[in-house]
């Protein structure tokens, strides 16, 4: 099979990762592969935030599980209500992906620019997860001031997070794919 469907067919997400950081060299490499992601009109309209400190983490990991806990949304509710609950499931390094809004079409290529990175960790061996509820925070009230802490720059929003690392699980099953989900027009 062709590596890259071999990659593509074999990512996870990842919930578990030691505690071991990132080889500078591969984070390197995973940005690299974000900035070739397709955008619309070639707009590349997307900044990459690299956080890596654990105290940084630890606190924006904090500040969304009471925002989740706090929304009244079943089952994420729920889940931000247990004591053990990391957005980030202790992932040493966090990537947001903040998008320009005058590009227009950000969410579709920050997505795109996002799973570049997932699929790029997986061809290095790291796990990866994509992380949507932290978006609850860095979209909802406390937006600014977060932007502000992670230094995200003026006129760019949080689109996307990626939690990577090494896997402390290597043994995930297949899930079941979907099927009758595609029809052809011929």
């Amino acid at each position: 099979m062709n590596e890259t469907l071999k990659v593509i067919k074999s990512r996870r997400s990842i919930r578990q990762f030691t505690e071991k950081q990132l080889r500078e060299e591969d984070l390197q490499a995973i940005l690299e592969a974000a900035l070739f992601a397709p955008s619309a009109g070639n707009a590349q309209p997307w900044h990459f935030t690299v956080i890596q400190n654990k105290t940084i983490i630890d606190e924006l990991a904090q500040a969304a599980k009471a925002v989740i806990a706090a929304s009244g949304r079943s089952p994420y509710q729920e889940m931000a209500q247990r004591e053990d609950f990391h957005v980030f499931y202790h992932a040493p390094t966090i990537i947001i992906v903040s998008g320009n809004p005058k590009a227009g079409f950000i969410h579709a290529d920050c997505a795109a620019a996002a799973q570049n990175i997932l699929l790029a960790a997986e061809a290095l061996g790291l796990g990866s997860c994509w992380i949507g509820l932290v978006m609850m925070l860095l979209q909802g009230e406390q937006k600014e001031k977060w932007c502000s802490r992670l230094e995200i720059p003026q006129g760019y929003e949080p689109v996307h997070c990626l939690a990577l690392g090494y896997k402390a699980q290597t043994d995930i099953p297949v899930p079941a794919r979907k099927k009758d989900c595609i029809n052809y027009l011929r």
